[in-house]
């Protein structure tokens, strides 16, 4: 069965993204730590991150480096952190997360935006690409 992250690639659910190649999509977290929130995932379904192939891993990790570039230009935050987690949802999955305090890193509490919000954050960390 096709994971969320998957159903958002194919367009079968909407999401607020931020930047996309031809193996990566970024899109904004709907639950967000904080905002600006990212999630960076592989087109690929792969459910672990360390059962991805070498080269698509760095290639992960080059895509999300670039898009938290972005994301730190595009929020203001102290640093923009990084988490795999993988729990939530069985698709290889990259957290990246504006930070001011660790409190924001702790997945416990959550900020509400709404879909302008959203849109307006998307549209800036994607200017900044």
């Amino acid at each position: 069965m096709a994971s969320v992250f998957t159903k958002i690639i194919n367009g079968e659910i909407p999401a607020y993204k931020v930047a996309e190649t031809a193996k990566f999509l970024a899109f904004l977290d709907v639950n967000p730590n904080a905002k600006g929130h990212t999630l960076c995932i592989p087109k690929q379904e792969i459910d672990k991150i360390f059962d991805m192939d070498e080269d698509l891993y760095l290639e992960l990790m080059q895509f999300s480096r670039k898009v938290a570039i972005a994301l730190g230009k595009s929020i203001d935050c102290k640093r923009v952190g990084m988490a795999v987690v993988g729990l939530e949802v069985p698709h290889t999955h990259v957290h990246l997360i504006p930070l001011n305090n660790m409190d924001e890193m702790r997945f416990e509490k959550k900020v509400k935006l709404e879909a302008d919000e959203f849109k307006a954050i998307a549209a800036k960390i994607a200017s900044n690409m």
